[in-house]
C-alpha cells in the first residue's frame, strides 16, 4: 500500500459483535482502512432476562488517554462517534476533534440500544446535539434519534423524516441522513439524505428475515470509510446504503433475541 488510510471510532463495545466498536472496526477493514478505536462504554445483554441491556461507561479520563494515543500520529482521514455514555465523554470527544483539527467527522447520535425505546442518558443526548452536531460532516440519526433531536417526536412518514432532517441540519451539521430502514410501512427500506439544500431518498427492498442488529453502526462506519477513501459525502452515503444492505442479506440468527449483520457481505456479493 502506498498510503495507509486511517479511520477512528469513538464508541461502545458490543460483545455480540454486530454493533458498536466491533462493527466499526470490521467495516473499516472491509473499506481497506486502518482502524483506531477509543472505547467509551461496555454493553452487556442478559440472555436470562429477555436480552436486557446493561451499559457501563468508561471513565472519561481513560477515554481522553485513548484519544491522546490515537491523535499522537496526527488527524485521521475520517472518524465517527457512536455510543458515548456520559456528558463528560461527549466533552472529551468534542475537545479531541477540535484540538486535532479533525475533518470528515461522522456523528452517529446513539441514544438507545436496539430493542430499547428510551433515551439512555438524556443529558448525553443534549450534549451530542449541542457540542458534536456542529462539528459533524454527517449526522446519522435513526427515526427515534431524529425525532428527539428535531423535537418532532415519533416519525412515521417520509415527509416527517424530511422535516426532521431539515431541523437537525439547522443545529449545525453539514449533512444529515435520517435512517428509516425497515421502520416505515411498505416494502422499501428508506433513508433520507439532506445536504442543506436538496433531499435524496435512498431506497432498497426490505430484506426478510431482517438480521439487522448493528445496521446503524455499520452504516455510519461505512460512510466514515468512504470519506476516508476520498468519496464525496453523497457518494459515501450511497455506497454505505449498498454496503449495509448486503450486510443484512448476509446476516444470521445469533440466538432467539438478535440477528447481527455480517460485515463482509458486500465483499462476498462482489
Amino acid at each position: 500500500m502506498s498510503k495507509i488510510v486511517k479511520t477512528l471510532t469513538i464508541a461502545g463495545s458490543d460483545s455480540s459483535g454486530g454493533a458498536g466498536i466491533q462493527a466499526d472496526l470490521k467495516t473499516f477493514e472491509e473499506y481497506g482502512t486502518y482502524g483506531f478505536s477509543a472505547l467509551t462504554t461496555i454493553v452487556t445483554m442478559d440472555p436470562d432476562n429477555g436480552w436486557h441491556h446493561n451499559v457501563y461507561p468508561v471513565d472519561a479520563a481513560i477515554v481522553a488517554e485513548q484519544l491522546k494515543t490515537v491523535f499522537a500520529g496526527g488527524p485521521v482521514d475520517a472518524m465517527k462517534t457512536g455510543m458515548l455514555g456520559s456528558v463528560e465523554i461527549v466533552q472529551v470527544a468534542e475537545k479531541a476533534i477540535k484540538d486535532s483539527l479533525q475533518t470528515n467527522v461522522v456523528i452517529d447520535p446513539v441514544m438507545v440500544c436496539k430493542g430499547e425505546d428510551e433515551v439512555l442518558n438524556p443529558e448525553s443526548a443534549n450534549a451530542i446535539r449541542d457540542l458534536l452536531l456542529p462539528l459533524a460532516t454527517v449526522a446519522t440519526p435513526n427515526l427515534f434519534e431524529a425525532g428527539v433531536l428535531s423535537g418532532l417526536g415519533k416519525l412515521t412518514t417520509l415527509e416527517e423524516m424530511k422535516e426532521a432532517a431539515r431541523l437537525i441540519h439547522k443545529l449545525g451539521t453539514k449533512n444529515v441522513v435520517v435512517k428509516g430502514g425497515k421502520a416505515l410501512g411498505g416494502d422499501l427500506a428508506i433513508d433520507v439524505f439532506f445536504d442543506g439544500s436538496e433531499f435524496t431518498v435512498l431506497e432498497t427492498a426490505k430484506i426478510e428475515p431482517a438480521y439487522n442488529h448493528g445496521a446503524g453502526c455499520t452504516f455510519a462506519a461505512a460512510i466514515t470509510g468512504g470519506l476516508a477513501n476520498g468519496l464525496t459525502v453523497h457518494e459515501a452515503v450511497a455506497k454505505a446504503k449498498d454496503f449495509v444492505s448486503a450486510a443484512i442479506r448476509s446476516g444470521y440468527a445469533f440466538n432467539q433475541y438478535v440477528g447481527p449483520v455480517f460485515h463482509g457481505g458486500y465483499r462476498l456479493e462482489k
